[in-house]
């Protein structure tokens, strides 16, 4: 095995990957016009269904459009030694390996989010704006953007100079101290996010009291569900679409709704939509899926540690002088097929969970609220009603509105 080797074999997987979810995309797409299913015959009225249609045939042409706009940025990034340019320049600049793999890393980030930018902006003030969902502004939009760098400066500078300081410092082993961090830091998020992520970029503020928080309380204690922490999210500032979320464990749990979904719904609909998200905790949903990513993390960093060390990976992507910045990134790409693979199991258990989470509500409070609540959520959304078996075994973590409609009425 040589450099050669390792440069086709990524450029190789890039141009499949594309392929691979461009076909099925396409199998999706030729689903786009089939008729409404009958046990959601209620949903759309023709004139509204046509706009449904529309709106999937849109997103399918953009994302087509942008995702191969992305690939032609990587491998040109590749074909043309820009990867070489900008750790040459890291160099030129420092001899820290860790100032290096930052500036490295730091300018492909915003170089590539730079680039991405109009596509983002296409995606929310055209397409969003044209079918009814877009609420940003560009003030907010452009705030969201210097957040976002920010919090990549801060948080994943942090992340990626422990990586190489653990490199320098263990070896092979520092697998074993990022996945102790890695481990730390999906817990603490798991428990902080909504407390200190989401208040950068939303309003929270708690349930106002009123008969929606009695129910909910009342449901919550029902169940034996301790509910102490109801909030409230202006999801309305950026988007129509609503939703609503359940985090953290122990004293830190919390329900958030989006104030789109309490102007959607009936107070009944909202209960069971919470039934849903307490069906989730009640059944270790939530625990079983951080435990799974921070295993999943750890055998990542594990197969990391015995290619690491090989200078063909960052000659694979172009880069002349081996360096620990350059084999991540060529890490990151062969990788990409084993994160596919653990991806579509971890949606199959995502989808059973919803099931499960359904039932729950089901049999706690009730499945008509329910029911007419997703069927709500997915007309304000225009989701997609006929989706392909096989996109759906690859992407969804729900399973499609009609086979849950049918479960719930099992």
């Amino acid at each position: 095995m040589d450099a050669k080797f390792i440069y086709y074999s990524i450029i190789g997987i890039l141009v499949l990957e594309f392929v691979w979810s461009t076909f099925l995309n396409h199998l999706n797409a030729k689903r786009f016009n089939q008729p409404i299913p009958e046990e959601l015959n209620d949903l759309y009225d023709d004139e509204a269904y046509e706009k449904s249609q529309a709106y999937k045939k849109t997103n399918h042409r953009f994302g087509l459009v942008s995702s191969l706009f992305s690939l032609a940025m990587v491998l040109g990034f590749i074909i043309f030694g820009a990867f070489n340019w900008i750790d040459q320049w890291a160099q030129h600049l420092t001899d820290n390996r860790i100032a290096q793999a930052l500036l490295f890393f730091g300018t492909i980030m915003l170089g590539s989010d730079l680039l991405s930018t109009p596509f983002a902006y296409y995606q929310t003030f055209v397409i969003e704006e044209r079918f009814g969902f877009n609420k940003t502004t560009l003030s907010t939009f452009f705030m969201d953007k210097i957040k976002g760098w920010l919090m990549m400066i801060i948080l994943g500078g942090a992340i990626l100079a422990a990586i190489i300081w653990f490199l320098e410092w263990a070896g092979t082993q520092f697998w074993l101290y990022t996945w102790g961090m890695a481990a730390a830091f999906i817990l603490f998020m798991n428990l902080f996010y909504s407390k200190i992520i989401v208040p950068l970029f939303n309003k929270q503020e708690p349930l106002a009291p009123g008969s929606l928080k009695e129910k909910i309380e009342d449901y919550a204690e029902t169940v034996g569900f301790e509910l102490q922490n109801i909030f409230v999210i202006n999801g309305s500032k950026r988007s129509t679409k609503a939703n609503a979320y359940f985090s953290g464990f122990g004293k830190q749990k919390r329900v958030t709704l989006y104030d789109t979904l309490i102007n959607d719904l009936e107070e009944d609909e909202i209960v069971a939509v919470l039934a849903h998200e307490v069906g989730h905790y009640k059944k270790r949903h939530i625990l079983f899926n951080l435990l799974a990513s921070i295993l999943l993390t750890g055998l990542m960093l594990f197969i990391l540690s015995l290619f690491i060390n090989n200078p063909l990976l960052s000659m694979g992507i172009g880069v002349e002088r081996p360096s620990y910045h350059a084999a991540l990134i060529a890490f990151g790409i062969l990788y990409s097929p084993i994160s596919e693979l653990t991806g579509t199991v971890m949606n199959h258990f995502s989808r059973t969970f919803e099931y499960q989470a359904d039932d729950y509500a089901k049999s706690t409070f009730s499945a008509t609220p329910l029911i007419t609540s997703l069927k709500k959520l997915s007309k304000n959304s225009l989701s997609n009603l006929t989706p392909h078996p096989a996109y759906v075994f690859m992407h969804y973590s729900h399973p499609p509105l009609i086979n849950r409609i049918k479960n719930l009425k099992a």
